[in-house]
């Protein structure tokens, strides 16, 4: 540990900053545009007028009245008080992927050839983003086994509910549609993979683990039956376990008539070593924005990849990018599509940064990925389980651990006092960023899931256990340390941690934050 960089004097800016709306000031201009020109006028006429009443605003628009030097500094000190994957040690992102991005991709998007292009310019103009798109598409399908993919989702969460969808057209075109109402899925999925069907009006069933951790293969085979629309699985799951029943499991749901989706947000672990097609699976979909190397994104720069079998390639969103040998084209006719679920083709700059770094990987890169991911997180885990009072989800059942692991500090709770959030907490003090611990509930007690993926060295493996480590000591020596940190970082400890289940206390909007709080 030769390289060891422990943050021990970190501290980062604390600004309590208001929010932008707060520092508004009646009359007060950034910037002021310019008088339209004459010539303009008389081109264009009144532009008003020639708006539907329905699309007229009756209001003015809100938004906050800031000088440029106001805005600067609110953004600087807004971007001083985070860490992340291209700040800090961000392994603490356990099933996100938080892998290093490109700056060579970052700038691609910035060219005025992609930039300036406009989404309802005629295919004709625009030959070489559909070549992309065309082509970044036929590499997933390499990987996947997929005959046919969409890129329209805005994530991976869009991603599943248009397997939800695909699902009931498909069934509908069978005549199955209301006696398959029912939806499998598994303890340690993804929570979108129960979420989305059940968005999508379906009965959800969630098969727990075996005492492996494995999803239990006779509960899912009891479950399987003539109402079953489909199973959505992940595979590895968040626990870090890849279930090897999954072929079998396949099977058990294609028996009864139903169909598979492979929730594969956690590809980082087998991308150019196992495919979908080979597991037998109707459908899956691709994390664009975390496994292909662009920024981690949320249903807005992000892409959800959504793939599926000839079969079922009539349902897929319109318009699909096709190429007929001469010239590349938007495809509409679909008569029996699900419809958009998404403006224009989807986010053409998470593609085009995944379509770069695709090519810099190349199928032989694409493999190493995975490879290093795997041995990344089980040099970690050799270290993990050493540290006092650290243990993993189902700790000694033999089975290798793919791309991340689910930890747990459920020992320092019973003897300290101090538990996960106290250990998130505390960790931020060092320049670690806040971990995931996992999706509610805490199946597993006293979370923290941690993946470091491909681009993390040995030295950050080793410097963040060495926090971890550090961390666990202050907890058996001095738990009321760490149940008030943190003291050196942008964030403060929360506060009223039941608000969190009140529905009353969400404000998503400036305008909902002024109702709620009683602010005119």
């Amino acid at each position: 540990m030769a390289k060891m960089k422990v943050r021990k004097n970190f501290q980062q800016a604390r600004w309590n900053e208001p929010m932008i709306y707060e520092l508004s000031t009646p009359g007060l201009r950034g910037i002021i545009p310019p008088v339209v020109e004459d010539e303009i006028e008389a081109a264009a006429g009144d532009v008003a007028s020639a708006l539907p009443e329905g699309l007229k605003r009756k209001t003015s628009l809100d938004l906050p009245e800031v000088a440029q030097k106001q805005i600067l500094q609110h953004y600087i000190h807004l971007s001083q008080e985070t860490m992340g994957s291209n700040l800090s040690n961000d392994i603490s992102e356990g099933t996100c992927t938080m892998k290093y991005n490109p700056r060579l991709c970052e700038t691609l998007i910035g060219n005025p050839g992609f930039a300036d292009v406009h989404p309802d310019q005629e295919p004709e103009t625009v030959q070489g983003i559909l070549e992309i798109y065309y082509e970044f598409e036929q590499m997933l399908k390499q990987v996947s086994g997929m005959d046919k993919f969409s890129l329209q989702p805005g994530g991976g969460n869009h991603a599943v509910y248009t397997a939800a969808s695909v699902i009931r057209a498909y069934h509908e075109a069978n005549g199955e549609a209301e006696q398959r109402d029912e939806i499998i899925t598994t303890i340690f999925s993804h929570p979108c993979d129960a979420a989305c069907p059940a968005t999508a009006g379906y009965k959800v069933i969630t098969i727990w683990p075996d005492e492996n951790g494995m999803p239990d293969y006779n509960a899912i085979k009891a479950a399987a039956n003539e109402h079953t629309a489909a199973i959505f699985m992940t595979n590895p799951e968040d626990i870090g376990i890849y279930n090897v029943h999954a072929d079998k499991i396949v099977e058990a749901i294609h028996g009864v008539g139903g169909l598979c989706f492979y929730d594969q947000a956690n590809a980082n672990a087998f991308l150019g070593v196992a495919r979908a097609k080979e597991a037998g699976f109707d459908m899956c979909h691709f994390n664009v924005h975390k496994t292909f190397g662009t920024p981690h994104g949320g249903e807005g720069p992000a892409c959800g990849a959504f793939g599926c079998k000839e079969e079922l390639a009539r349902f897929l969103p319109v318009p699909t990018v096709e190429f007929d040998g001469n010239k590349y084209y938007l495809d509409y006719d679909k008569p029996e599509s699900i419809g958009r679920v998404r403006q224009y083709i989807g986010q053409s700059a998470v593609v085009l940064k995944a379509y770069a770094w695709s090519r810099m990987m190349g199928a032989e890169g694409m493999r190493e990925c995975a490879e290093i991911s795997v041995l990344n997180n089980n040099y970690m885990l050799n270290i993990m389980e050493k540290i006092p009072g650290v243990t993993h989800a189902f700790q000694g059942n033999g089975i290798t651990r793919q791309e991340q692991i689910r930890y747990s500090f459920q020992e320092l709770k019973e003897k300290y006092g101090v538990g996960s959030d106290d250990m998130n907490c505390r960790m931020g003090d060092y320049g670690i960023p806040w971990f995931w611990s996992s999706h509610h509930p805490w199946v597993i007690p006293e979370p923290m899931t941690l993946e470091p993926c491909e681009s993390y060295t040995k030295e950050d493996i080793e410097e963040y256990c060495k926090v971890v480590e550090i961390v666990a000591g202050e907890a058996a020596e001095n738990p009321e340390l760490l149940k008030n940190a943190p003291y050196h970082t942008g964030m403060h400890r929360r506060v009223e941690e039941e608000d969190l289940d009140n529905p009353d206390k969400w404000a998503v909007t400036w305008r909902a934050y002024k109702r709620k709080a009683g602010v005119e």
